[in-house]
């Protein structure tokens, strides 16, 4: 597997979210470099996370391509009768304290996102909170039983009563 085809499923056109293609693709190829115990694959693997990392680590300019992509995915979502989206796939090494309070569903875990990440939130919390959007985050990776990505989902429906 090439560089140059891992940093095509980690990119997407417009900069700020993934597509599921993109996200699938990179996560096909993150877990085939993780099976594969040859040095090339950990190495590509690596240089994939780096290069997301890099990406992500800058703000984006949200464009109304932007906008409408992620309006579109909110309403194929509700149309399937979901009630929340996972917005956004990204490494803990983008979070001050490299995941651990998401981990902790500590209340503060907004303040340790950088990046675009960070970004994401502030959107969130200027514009779509307001309008009834609630936000949450999780680890939704664990190579080697360490956190490794954060899942960020917008949700709509009633908030669930656990």
């Amino acid at each position: 597997m090439s560089a140059q085809n891992q940093q095509q499923g980690a990119e997407s056109k417009d900069g700020l979210f993934m597509s599921a293609d993109e996200l699938r693709d990179y996560a096909d190829k993150i877990d085939t470099a993780r099976a594969s115990k040859a040095f090339q694959g950990m190495k590509s693997a690596e240089e994939a996370r780096k290069e997301l990392l890099e990406r992500f680590s800058k703000p984006v300019e949200v464009t109304d391509e932007i906008r409408n992509r992620v309006l579109s995915r909110l309403k194929q979502a509700a149309i399937e009768g979901r009630t929340d989206l996972k917005v956004m796939q990204f490494p803990v090494e983008l979070c001050t304290d490299g995941g651990r309070a998401i981990n902790n569903s500590e209340s503060d875990w907004p303040e340790t996102l950088t990046g675009v990440p960070r970004q994401a939130y502030e959107i969130w919390r200027d514009k779509l909170k307001p309008a009834g959007y609630r936000l949450s985050a999780m680890i939704v990776e664990w190579p080697h039983g360490m956190p490794g990505d954060v899942g960020l989902f917008l949700a709509w429906g009633e908030a669930r009563k656990y």
